[in-house]
């Protein structure tokens, strides 16, 4: 397990990401999160799920698998993390995909005391134009400390059917100002992708500095 680590070693929080389905861990998307991360004083490891590595080895399209089964393999990074003696405290999570998988064994996760919380950006709360197909089952009843970044135009789950979603009290959702899935908003909105970014590092960030006051 490899490690693309940026922001400071002495982090008080280190949050450990996975990219979205299409794309990987050195994606411009991500590269610009983590330099805000970093600016910010919050320190990232991102990876890359095993399917996504061998399509940049071999450069096939191969899709990836069920979210269920790439469980096992964000466990393997968050030993692998550890093993890096990480400071403060960590938190998981990922873009879409990547932070689907990391909902999926947070609870577990944060029972044990290893993590503090979760944190997805575009939770892929749905297929788009298949909303009946809800991935939503385990976040009823979550107690980890959790964040989800949303765009307010996100096909995968817009503000009026998340809010019916009766999701744990548990989570909390900001909402990017007129962002799609990447959080990206329509030009005439008046809103930035980078205002948007910097919006969602900074509700990390205050995410994360309550956990700190709790623990």
């Amino acid at each position: 397990m490899s490690f693309l680590i940026t922001g400071p070693s002495n982090a008080k929080t280190t949050l450990l990401l996975a990219p979205g389905a299409g794309v990987p861990a050195t994606s411009a998307w991500m590269d610009a999160l983590c330099a805000v991360l970093a600016e910010a004083g919050i320190r990232a490891l991102r990876f890359d799920f095993d399917y996504m590595a061998a399509r940049q080895r071999t450069e096939s399209r191969r899709p990836p698998p069920k979210a269920e089964v790439l469980m096992a393999e964000y466990e393997a990074a968050i030993v692998a993390a550890e093993g890096l003696g990480v400071r403060g405290q960590l938190l998981i999570g990922g873009k879409s995909l990547g932070g689907r998988v990391a909902s999926l064994v947070a609870q577990t996760l944060f029972d044990s005391g290893r993590i503090a919380g979760l944190v997805c950006l575009g939770y892929p709360f749905h297929p788009p134009k298949q909303p009946e197909k809800l991935r939503t089952a385990h976040l009823l009843d979550l107690t980890c400390p959790s964040l989800i970044v949303q765009g307010e135009r996100d096909p995968f789950g817009g503000p009026e059917e998340v809010a019916g979603y009766g999701l744990s009290d548990a989570i909390h959702v900001h909402w990017a100002r007129d962002g799609d899935h990447d959080l990206s908003p329509r030009r005439s909105s008046g809103a930035t992708l980078d205002g948007n970014l910097a919006e969602a590092v900074g509700e990390i960030v205050r995410f994360a500095e309550r956990l700190i006051g709790q623990s």
